[in-house]
């Protein structure tokens, strides 16, 4: 490639590096879910806890914030355990000589899983839009593989000095490269559009392969952006503790830590061999992770349960703005729809109102079809039902995709087989009959698990604490 050697690299050793690998986690997701609808929570201790209910002592810890984290809180933990490092604010007298201190209190709320989803299908849109191809690892994780959209080109001077040569010295947040890359740009254009269209933030990994850039994004939390380009690989990685490493857990630390081998740059140097023999197959695997040689492909994990396009308005949005919007995102999602070679069976529309209460509509049809003008005039029969409401969010979906070879449905007896479906529930969608009002639709389908989580000798995966401060929840997503 053209210009793609940095300089300070080997052109040998970048050969064959051309792919750009982003590793996208939102920081602390659900407490960041939690600030977006009460901004008042903002730089305080938060705990969300799944199994717990306001009040109550019993449940573990989903996500800790930063600020609780201070505290010694963690995920995973025991909300009673939680309790003893950082007392609730609602328990903070202080009038009372014997109540904790206000200043050493914290906010405990519970999963609000469906609310959380829906900041997800805000994120991943973004993603979509940004990536042809996408691995979505968890409702708060994914791979996007840009090669198609950037590269490892040199694309200015240092990262945080500007043009000027005597200015300080890169932050560590640009990553080990000492040249701003074209796909350092992209990555801050990525990250920017999360925290604008979703209102909540990522950090972001990126790498020549998968293994680097999610070791990248957790380098630099919150809020990071961390570039590993093409033949720094291997020395950005040796200085790391061996957990850092994609793959490695607990049990195979301390196996690790047994052999004498305490970082990367150790496991690194290590005897393949010998790492084989005791580890079997993940020695080998780890050995060349270390060694920065990952030649995974981001491969999206399944065709997609459905298409939508969202769009901000603004407070003085009249119904001709609305119906245009509606009219631009029909148009839009018809056209990937069609892009993908996807006929679909539902047609639905999304309105947000002040503050954040989600409304979906939807009707279905006899069967699949592909015609952009229905999309358009379905979704406008949908939006009359908010006429006269303020809205700040629009958003227009396809559903039950068919990729399949098949016939498209006529369209003789839509009128009697339509209706609507959907509804509110405490802000959040409800439930409804068929697929019109499921909030998971919007998502685009359950996310598959991990990739690379270990599991320990009895065979069971691992639960505790994320580099975000989230419990990795599974089931939860």
């Amino acid at each position: 490639m053209a210009g793609g050697t940095l300089p300070g690299t080997d052109a040998d050793e970048d050969a064959g590096s051309d792919r750009v690998v982003f590793h996208v986690d939102m920081d602390c997701f659900y407490a960041s879910c939690e600030r977006l609808r009460r901004p008042e929570l903002a730089g305080e201790p938060l705990v969300v806890g799944m199994g717990y209910e306001a009040g109550e002592t019993i449940g573990a810890v989903a996500t800790a914030s930063y600020e609780a984290r201070a505290f010694g809180v963690e995920s995973a933990m025991p909300i009673s355990e939680a309790l003893d490092l950082l007392p609730r604010r609602a328990d903070a007298d202080p009038d009372d000589p014997d109540a904790p201190d206000p200043e050493e209190a914290g906010r405990y709320l519970p999963v609000d899983l469906d609310y959380y989803k829906e900041v997800a299908s805000d994120v991943k849109s973004v993603l979509r839009d940004c990536a042809d191809t996408l691995r979505e690892v968890s409702v708060d994780e994914a791979y996007l593989d840009v090669t198609d959209r950037t590269a490892w080109d040199a694309a200015g001077g240092p990262t945080d000095s500007g043009d000027d040569p005597a200015g300080p010295p890169p932050s560590a947040a640009a990553g080990p490269a000492e040249v701003r890359t074209l796909a350092e740009g992209y990555a801050r254009h990525v990250k920017e559009r999360i925290e604008r269209e979703a209102g909540v933030p990522a950090s972001v990994g990126v790498a020549p392969n998968m293994s680097t850039a999610k070791v990248a994004s957790d380098a630099d939390k919150p809020d990071g952006l961390v570039v590993v380009p093409p033949g720094e690989v291997e020395s950005f990685l040796a200085p790391l503790p061996t957990a850092e490493i994609h793959g490695v857990g607990p049990v195979t630390e301390r196996t690790l830590a047994d052999l004498g081998i305490e970082t990367a740059g150790d496991l690194a140097a290590a005897d393949p061999d010998r790492l084989g023999d005791e580890l079997g197959d993940r020695g080998r695997e780890l050995y060349r992770r270390a060694r920065g040689e990952d030649d995974r492909e981001v491969t999206p994990t399944g065709l997609p349960k459905s298409l939508s396009r969202e769009s901000s308005l603004s407070a003085t949005a009249d119904e001709a703005a609305k119906r245009e919007t509606v009219r631009a995102l029909a148009a839009d999602v018809a056209r990937r729809a069609r892009e993908r070679g996807c006929l679909y069976r539902t047609i639905g529309i999304k309105a947000v109102e002040p503050p954040y209460e989600v409304n979906t509509r939807a009707r279905s049809l006899p069967g699949p079809v592909d015609d952009p003008d229905l999309v358009e005039s379905t979704a406008l029969d949908l939006l009359d039902e908010f006429a006269g409401d303020r809205v700040r969010k629009l958003g227009v979906r396809v559903s039950k995709l068919d990729f399949a070879e098949s016939d498209q449905a006529t369209l003789g007896g839509f009128d009697a087989a339509e209706g609507e479906e959907g509804g509110t529930a405490g802000g959040r969608s409800a439930p409804a009959a068929g697929d019109g009002g499921k909030l998971t639709d919007w998502v685009g389908g359950d996310p598959p698990a991990n990739d690379g989580d270990e599991s320990d000798e009895n065979g069971s995966r691992r639960t505790g604490e994320r580099g975000d401060g989230q419990a990795s929840l599974g089931d939860w997503a």
